[in-house]
Order: C-alpha cells, then structure tokens, then sequence
C-alpha cells in the first residue's frame, strides 16, 4: 500500500514533522512504501486567483501527483490558535484548485477523493493540537476524503521525543501505530472492495 505521509509544517525542529517521520518508520516496518514529504521541498505560493490565471506552478502540480498516487495519507497537522496552520490551509487550497483546460487537474477534488487518511497532531499543550484535527476533519470530508475514525494528538510533544527523535514513550509509539495500522487497513478494504 502507497502511504504518503506529511506535517503542517516546515519548522526545522517541528513536532509534527518529527511526528510524521515516526509515522513513517511505523508503516514502512508493516510493509507500506511511504513517501514522506517534506512540504519546504515545494515551491507553492501563498493562493492568489490572479496569480493561478497567469498559470498553475509546476510544484503545484507535483503536489496534485502526488497526493493522487498515493490511496492513503496520513497528515501531522501544528495547532495554531486552535485550528491548523496557513500552510496546511494553503497546500490544500492550491492542491484542490482546478486547472483549467488541463484534462487530468480540471476537476479540483481528483487529487482528494477516495483517499483513506488519517489524522495526528503533537503540541506542547496538554490537548496535544487535538483541535486542529477537529477543524481539519470536515474540509477533508468536503474534498472527499475518506477520514479515518482513529486519531492521536501528543501532548506534552516537548518531552516526547529523544535526540535522534524517536518517541521515547511506548504508549505515545502505540497511539501513532493505531492510526498507521487503520489508515492501512482501511485503505486496503477500499481498494479491493471489501469495505
């Protein structure tokens, strides 16, 4: 099973992305090929509709690639002011936004639906970032996402992780193998019909 894997985040020592670089190890041991990417590798702007008239950029369209190769996701999502982060917000506004009289983007929700994907956040707080994921799960059921029931948020993330940046806690390591192992599960009923 293809698993993409990313943070709402691009912070050097983000919780979230050394979250989401768990994930990774997690569902690479249960057999998935992850790609984790790493949201600063892509040059997106922030959204502007006269700035998309002039032309969709090429990183863009790598990132509607991606997402649409991939049947699952799993996304680390930052709490900021209670909700999830400008970035995240503007990695989906573009990746949602159609491309006109481009016959395989001209449908803005091709990239999202169907896709099986799983939720997690880590913040110092003592919620762990949970309601970012409160905000982030209806806009991913509105793309079409198939939003997986299983979530996790790390609270205290500031003490969570060692210095090669592995979770130090076996429960904190059995929350994320939750969400890993049914985002897996799930995404594979769907593709053989079987859910």
């Amino acid at each position: 099973m293809k698993l993409l894997i990313f943070a709402g985040s691009t912070r050097l020592q983000s919780f979230n992305r050394q979250l989401a670089a768990n994930a990774a190890t997690l569902a690479r041991a249960a057999g998935a090929e992850v790609t984790l990417l790493e949201l600063a590798t892509l040059d997106i702007p922030l959204y502007n509709a006269d700035l998309e008239a002039r032309g969709t950029p090429p990183d863009v369209i790598r990132l509607k690639q991606l997402m649409f190769a991939h049947p699952a996701w799993i996304i680390c999502s930052p709490e900021y002011n209670g909700s999830y982060t400008a970035l995240l917000k503007n990695t989906i506004d573009w990746a949602s936004s159609p491309v006109k009289g481009d016959p395989d983007w001209a449908r803005g929700t091709k990239p999202f639906e169907g896709k099986v994907v799983g939720l997690m956040s880590a913040s110092p707080g003592g919620l762990g970032g949970l309601r970012s994921l409160s905000h982030l799960n209806p806009l991913l059921q509105n793309l079409q996402c198939w939003v997986a029931p299983q979530q996790y948020a790390l609270s205290g993330a500031g003490q969570a992780f060692d210095a090669q940046g592995e979770l130090q806690v076996p429960a904190q390591r059995q929350g994320v193998q939750a969400v890993v192992d049914q985002v897996l599960w799930a995404s594979q009923r769907l593709s053989d019909g079987s859910l």
